[in-house]
């Protein structure tokens, strides 16, 4: 198959300096930092969007934001594009190099660096996972709120980079609305800290910038996060449904109800049947569609909430109402969810779209989305984040057939490209990336895009940082 989504073609001059090139990076960090043989760069040729890779010129992974920085001062001087990186799950193609690039891995700066319960914050580095901050704070009765489902390997650097959220995310906002502060070293080597531990920074708010910029503005060495105090209780209950329809205008008004449990989770049939294979979580499999529904609170709060939206549900022809009776059973109930990608990767290969709707088009955007996917031919396996309306349908297929690979890119294109129409945008959590990158004229006129570029160029008039991604390669200032 030809490669649908284009990169920028390599600079030769600088393939050319290669060996010049890792020799003079040897200079700036420890031996073991350096990543420069052909057969050790294979790890770094893609991330979790597996469809697409490239070789980069070298990887470095530094521990200090002084190493950082001196990368940054020395490919700026030549015009070497950088790549930054994360724990390379990401599923949009956002930490996927350029034959010319050197990799900025940030795996190894991996220190909590400060907890401070008196102002509920966290300074750690950017290649903390997400989980283990709230590891670290669990026993003192904290917490990190956003959790996408890869939070056990995910790290800051790359939530902050794609404004990741997770299903907690109804309640407690994505990364952009848990993020405090950053330190942050300029494509010219230069280190600016953006915000800090108070709840709100003088000046332009550079740090929203920031989040979200999927590395093309700056690397991110370390961040300030806001810590949350555990709720008195929480409890998952599963809905089951007759149909994903039922099941999407049920979340539409729960919502619509002024009601805002902590989660609500979507799975249709295939997902369900893909996630209680892997994690025997209980899950009904009798039913067409499945909302998990967490509350939180004192146990009056709690039976309070989950009442009324019992109420709405039996509206919507529930057949199925299961509420957890353990830490356990709950415990179970999120390992299913989580694991959902996880799962669905042992019976095929699959693209996992990203697009965001408004809640009064769940409905209608589940229906088409079926006959999208039908009509190329593929299965699908829908899972996502139903709160707030962020869809991930999988697209099921062979990544061994190029016939079927291209059909699977071309229903997932058609599915984002519905979700704008309907009042959406691309993505939620996942980020642009090279994915949908040739969309974004879809969603933005060309004056959006010029005015999004201008603050790119701002920070980074070469564009050395992330080149290939976000912004459609033509039409660039």
């Amino acid at each position: 198959m030809t490669e649908a989504i284009k990169f920028l073609e390599p600079d030769a001059a600088i393939l050319a300096r290669r060996k010049e090139i890792v020799d003079d990076l040897a200079e700036l960090v420890p031996p073991e930092r350096l990543v420069h043989e052909p057969v050790e760069l294979v790890p770094f040729e893609t991330d979790g969007f597996l469809a697409y890779r490239r070789r980069p010129l070298a990887v470095v992974l530094p521990e200090t934001t002084a190493q950082v920085a001196a990368v940054m001062k020395y490919c700026h001087r030549y015009g070497i594009p950088v790549v930054p990186r994360g724990a390379g799950t990401s599923l949009s193609g956002g930490a996927i190099p350029q034959e010319d690039a050197v990799v900025l891995g940030l795996s190894a700066m991996s220190r909590i660096l400060d907890i401070d319960y008196a102002n509920r914050t966290a300074t750690v580095q950017a290649g903390v996972t997400n989980l283990s901050i709230s590891d670290a704070v669990g026993a003192d009765g904290f917490f990190y709120a956003p959790d996408p489902s890869s939070q056990l390997a995910c790290t800051i650097g790359g939530n902050i980079g794609m404004n990741s959220g997770g299903a907690h995310c109804l309640k407690y906002g994505v990364t952009t609305n848990n993020l405090l502060g950053v330190k942050l070293v300029l494509v010219d080597g230069t280190v600016v800290e953006l915000g800090g531990k108070a709840l709100d920074a003088a000046g332009y708010d550079l740090l929203g910038v920031v989040c979200g910029s999927e590395g093309q503005l700056g690397i991110v060495t370390e961040a300030t996060v806001r810590l949350i105090a555990k709720p008195e209780g929480a409890r998952p209950v599963l809905f089951g449904f007759d149909s994903a329809e039922a099941a999407g205008s049920c979340v539409a008004d729960v919502i619509g109800a002024g009601i805002v449990p902590v989660a609500i989770e979507f799975m249709d049939k295939p997902a369900i049947e893909i996630c209680e294979a892997f994690a025997h979580a209980g899950y009904p499999l009798d039913v067409e569609a499945l909302l998990i529904v967490e509350v939180e609170g004192s146990e009056a709060e709690m039976e309070a909430m989950l009442a009324s939206i019992v109420e709405i549900a039996r509206r919507h022809g529930v057949r199925t109402v299961r509420e957890s009776q353990s830490a356990l059973e709950a415990a179970l109930i999120w390992k299913g969810r989580k694991s959902a990608f996880g799962a669905t990767g042992r019976i095929a290969d699959y693209i996992c779209m990203d697009g965001t709707v408004p809640l009064g088009q769940l409905a209608y955007v589940l229906r088409k989305t079926s006959e999208i996917v039908d009509r190329y031919g593929l299965r699908v396996a829908n899972v996502f984040h139903a709160g707030d309306g962020n869809m991930h349908p999988l697209i099921l297929y062979n990544i061994n057939d190029p016939e079927d690979a291209a059909r699977a890119e071309a229903a997932g294109m058609e599915i984002l490209k519905l979700c704008v129409d309907a009042g959406g945008c691309l993505t939620g959590e996942h980020g642009v990336g090279i994915e949908k990158r040739d969309l974004m004229r879809h969603q933005y006129s060309d004056v959006d895009l010029a005015q999004q570029m201008a603050v790119r160029a701002a920070f980074d008039p070469a564009w050395i940082l992330n080149p290939s991604k976000v912004f459609p390669l033509e039409g660039r200032e």
